[in-house]
């Protein structure tokens, strides 16, 4: 047996995965960061005291029933993004515990982005493992992120150019201020999802585009003008996502005509929202993560880690 070890600290989720090259198993532990009641987030500097706080434990869980000397390779997100200068303080932590597991255990180390582990977890859920040597268009749509790239598969990585973006808030943003803003509790995805789905009434949203990139921050102040108004939490929570998701579309929609018929795939926590996934599978074919590998995880990065030592 030969297992393969992944490691993933991001800004809002600690997490840790082991892939099974035998038998395709792929087995993770994680743990959303602790966020005080009413606040949008974490410093960096929390984000890392409370990565080093609890990583050891969800370790010790994952590898619980298993022989630690058929871990065969370790790998970890160490940036943001596949590209020069990308950086964030909370991948150090998963970064560091890699190697030091790879040193003790005399096994390789391989450091990929945090983007390359959505897209890989993103290809992997979906079953569409004959992208990781082509091309085509991924989406990643989180709190810290709202980007599409070209990404090129080299077998067992990606590069990926931005091909569009958002001009000011992140989706995930969005949704956790309006969440808020509805009394939810942060992260909002999950409630503001299951709000929005007790809507019956109409709704009609205009995107705001830019060539390919986008705006989103309209949507927070257009919610709370109709919070002010009196409208029902759940239209407002239904407003939001269909905000979202016409945006998506219509940035989608633009870069299909400019760079062909390419696959799509659709990465990241805002991705996991059933009312845009199935609008898009519907529409375009398109390639999701299942929820487990949606939202931050480290299975991306056990997976890829496996593949750099085929």
């Amino acid at each position: 047996m030969s297992l393969y070890l992944g490691v993933d600290t991001s800004n809002y989720t600690t997490s840790v995965a082991l892939y099974d090259g035998e038998t395709g198993e792929l087995r993770q532990q994680k743990k959303l960061l602790p966020v005080r009641e009413g606040q949008l987030g974490l410093r960096q500097s929390d984000a890392v005291f409370h990565h080093t706080a609890q990583l050891h434990a969800l370790f010790d869980e994952l590898v619980r029933d298993v022989d630690t000397k058929s871990i065969a390779a370790v790998g970890a997100s160490v940036k943001p993004r596949p590209v020069s200068g990308s950086y964030m303080p909370c991948f150090t932590v998963g970064e560091n515990t890699a190697k030091i597991i790879s040193a003790a255990l005399k096994v390789p180390f391989t450091g990929f982005s945090h983007q390359e582990g959505h897209i890989a977890a993103a290809l992997y859920g979906s079953g569409r493992l004959d992208l990781f040597d082509k091309t085509f268009i991924a989406f990643h749509v989180s709190g810290g992120t709202t980007e599409a790239v070209l990404a090129k598969g080299s077998g067992c990585g990606f590069t990926c150019e931005i091909i569009a973006q958002t001009l000011d808030l992140n989706a995930g943003q969005a949704v956790d201020r309006v969440g808020l803003m509805l009394g939810l509790k942060f992260p909002c995805g999950m409630e503001l999802e299951k709000l929005a789905l007790q809507n019956d009434e109409p709704i009609k949203v205009r995107a705001t585009l830019k060539g390919h990139d986008c705006c989103l921050s309209g949507v927070e102040n257009q919610c709370k003008k109709l919070l002010a108004q009196g409208k029902s939490k759940p239209y407002i929570a239904a407003y939001c996502l269909e905000y979202i998701r016409n945006t998506l579309e219509g940035m989608t929609d633009s870069l299909l005509c400019e760079y062909g018929e390419l696959p799509l795939v659709y990465a990241g926590g805002v991705m996991s929202n059933t009312i845009i996934k199935n609008s898009f599978t519907e529409k375009y074919k398109a390639s999701f993560a299942p929820p487990v590998y949606s939202s931050d995880n480290a299975a991306g990065i056990a997976y890829l880690t496996y593949l750099s030592e085929r």
